[in-house]
This record gives structure tokens, C-alpha cells and sequence, in this order.
């Protein structure tokens, strides 16, 4: 029956990661792959982590199952550090395979809960509308960002959101967007809580990133200003980058309530979900980053370090805008975007020229991953890009 099946492209960015490996000029440069490197190009292991991981180590007696709704220990420490005091809401999360796992268990609530549209600010994250149209949402998208001014386009977001019908769920970013780096201020997380709660609409908000952006209080006031406003909502976290547990899989989704009764409801939907999809979310990481937030020492020792990998991005973020404002002059606001990407305008084209003849690589929508530069690249980069 195999030979009914059509072959499927293979995903552009996770193919890239191939092509990169296979290039064997000694000056290549990955901006593709969405995860942190340091200054000599590798991807580290926090401190705190493997702190944690050691004292597990030592300590852990078992191996069994821990259910599908995952951790509660780490769920409660984890939402205590993104949604705070959940504004007044009820809260009741389960803990999911990273933040993907979040997403379509988020996406598969929706659809069994009589929700038929989601609004999706376009550009965003490719996966998002793939796990949106996996679980039998239509996607309603409108445009959230403009390359070549480098701006938000708000009042196009908030004539959609105007538009939206009562019922209708809607994904937002809580910070540091993924591809453009775009900001919110906090006046217009207060316009779109307010259209959110008048019109009916469901929030769906991705958080993938704290931290990465100002800080960690610093990148979640939207989301809790949002949370303060609306009866409900949907909050998936992911714990990949601001822990560097990539591939430890470790994410969470939260359903945010009028009352305990119906958050629980909501969670025990989702965990129903998770037993017919995945069954159990893998443990480890959860315990890692319950054993780093619980500890205080750890935690202080973390945040540290992720202060300074934010630094280290917000430097490379200065060194690209100052030296290619000069050609594009919008891309001077790069200095004040958030989190790890930005997005270029380059087209199709440009992108391949700077893959095939000096080693460049980053997804042809021209989205590059500023954690992939060492600052002693910047420079060489920036003059390549200005000579295109």
C-alpha cells in the first residue's frame, strides 16, 4: 500500500540544516536553525541544567510513567514564571512534547470545542498554520509585519481582529516574534486585549522565548495584561530556548478560566487528547527545569546566564543594524527588535547567491537567526550583504 502514498517535500528549514552540513568551506555561516550559539558557534548546556541534571543523577528512584498530564510540580513553577499570579484567572495546565506539542494539543481543544477559524498575523512561524490546519481549523490571515519599513502593522491586526466573528480563536506572540522580531508596546497588548474580550475571541498565545527579548518579567507584561482582560485563554509555553532543552522535548499548555471548575475541565479535554496522541510526555526535561526553578541558587545561577546570552544578541542585533542601515535604512529599527530573528528584505534570489558564493545560509524568506552570528563575523557579513 506503500506505493499510494505521494512523496512529501521535505520541510525547507530542516532540509537547510542538511545543505549546511554538506558545505565544507571552512567560513560557513548557519543563520537558519532557530537555536542559540554562543561565540564559538556551539549550542551550550546551561550551568543550572546540568546542575540539575547531575543531582537527578543521584537522586531520581524511578523511571515509571508520570501521566499525561505530566508534572505538576513543574507546571505550577513554570506558570508561576510566565503568568504570574494568573491575574485573577483559574489556571490548570498539562505538560506537553515542547512547544509544538502544546500547539496542536491547543489547536485539537479548539476544533473539539466547536471553534472553526483561527486569525494568523502573517508572517509567523511556518508550523504554526500547519498544526492549525492538522487539526481542522480554517486559517483566517492577515498581515502582521512589513519587511521593507521593518514595522508593525497594527491597525491591520486590529481591523481583522474588528472583524472576527464571536467564537473565533486567535494566535498571538506573547514576545520576541518568530520571523520578524516585531514588538507590541504595551498600549497596544491593551487595544487587542479590549477588541479580544468585546468581540468573543479565544486567544491562542505562543510563548517560545522569554527572556530572550528584555528580560524574563520584561517579556511577559502583554500576556498577563492579555490574561487580565479576557475570560479565557490558551497559553503553550515551550522551554527549549530558555532552558536550552532542545531536544528533551519540554513544553506546556495552559488553559486560563473564569473559575477552577472550568479550567479543570479544560485540562482533563487536554489530557485526553495527550493519551490518544502521544500518550505520556517524556519527563526529563520537565524535571531539569523544575529542579533549576525550584532551587534558588540554580534559578539565580540561570538567569544569569541567560541575561548574558541576551546581551550577547542584543550586541549582534546594535552591529547588523548599524552597518546596513547605510542600504536599507528601515533595518536601523533591528536594534530595537526582540529575540533571535529578524527579517531581511532579500529576495529568493539574494538568499541563494549569499548560500552559493560565500557560505551563507538562512531560509530564502530572508529570516536570519542573529544567535548564529559570532561577533567577529558581524562586520564580514554586513559588508557582504551591503555589496549584493
Amino acid at each position: 500500500m506503500f506505493d499510494l502514498l505521494a512523496r512529501q517535500p521535505d520541510d525547507p528549514l530542516l532540509a537547510l540544516i542538511g545543505l549546511f552540513r554538506q558545505d565544507g568551506r571552512p567560513g560557513k555561516i548557519d543563520l537558519g536553525v532557530g537555536v542559540y550559539r554562543d561565540e564559538t558557534g556551539a549550542t551550550p548546556i546551561f550551568r543550572a541544567v546540568k546542575a540539575a541534571e547531575t543531582a537527578l543523577l543521584e537522586t531520581q528512584q524511578t523511571k515509571s510513567y508520570i501521566g499525561p498530564e505530566g508534572d505538576p510540580a513543574y507546571l505550577e513553577l513554570l506558570w508561576s514564571l510566565t503568568g504570574g499570579n494568573s491575574q485573577g484567572r483559574a489556571v490548570a495546565g498539562v505538560q506537553t512534547p515542547g512547544g509544538s506539542g502544546a500547539l496542536r494539543l491547543a489547536a485539537d481543544l479548539l476544533h473539539g470545542m466547536g471553534v472553526r477559524r483561527i486569525l494568523l498575523g502573517l508572517p509567523t512561524w511556518p508550523n504554526h498554520a500547519s498544526i492549525c490546519r492538522a487539526a481542522g481549523l480554517e486559517i483566517i490571515s492577515y498581515p502582521f509585519f512589513d519587511v521593507p519599513s521593518q514595522a508593525v502593522l497594527f491597525d491591520r491586526m486590529t481591523e481583522a481582529l474588528e472583524a472576527a466573528n464571536p467564537g473565533d480563536a486567535v494566535l498571538l506572540h506573547a514576545s520576541c516574534h518568530n520571523p520578524t522580531g516585531g514588538v507590541l508596546t504595551s498600549e497596544q497588548w491593551q487595544d487587542i486585549a479590549t477588541i479580544i474580550e468585546r468581540r468573543g475571541l479565544l486567544p491562542l498565545v505562543d510563548l517560545a522565548y522569554q527572556g530572550f527579548g528584555r528580560g524574563l518579567d520584561e517579556d511577559v507584561p502583554g500576556l498577563r495584561l492579555l490574561l487580565a482582560a479576557v475570560p479565557e485563554a490558551l497559553v503553550a509555553i515551550s522551554s527549549s530556548k530558555s532552558f536550552g532543552l532542545y531536544r528533551e522535548r519540554t513544553g506546556a499548555i495552559f488553559a486560563v478560566a473564569p473559575s477552577q471548575a472550568l479550567a479543570d475541565t479544560a485540562r482533563s479535554n487536554l489530557a485526553a487528547l495527550a493519551r490518544i496522541s502521544y500518550s505520556m510526555p517524556p519527563d526529563h526535561g520537565a524535571a531539569v527545569v523544575r529542579g533549576i526553578l525550584e532551587n534558588e541558587a540554580l534559578k539565580a545561577d540561570w538567569t544569569l546566564e541567560l541575561d548574558g546570552m541576551r546581551g550577547r544578541i542584543q550586541g549582534i542585533r546594535r552591529g547588523l543594524a548599524e552597518g546596513l542601515k547605510g542600504r536599507w535604512p528601515a533595518l536601523a529599527a533591528m536594534a530595537h527588535q526582540e529575540g533571535m530573528f529578524s527579517l531581511l528584505p532579500l529576495s529568493e534570489a539574494e538568499v541563494l547567491r549569499l548560500r552559493a558564493e560565500h557560505g551563507i545560509y538562512m531560509p530564502t524568506s530572508g529570516r536570519i537567526n542573529i544567535a548564529g552570528l559570532k561577533t567577529s563575523d558581524v562586520d564580514a557579513v554586513v559588508a557582504t550583504f551591503v555589496a549584493l
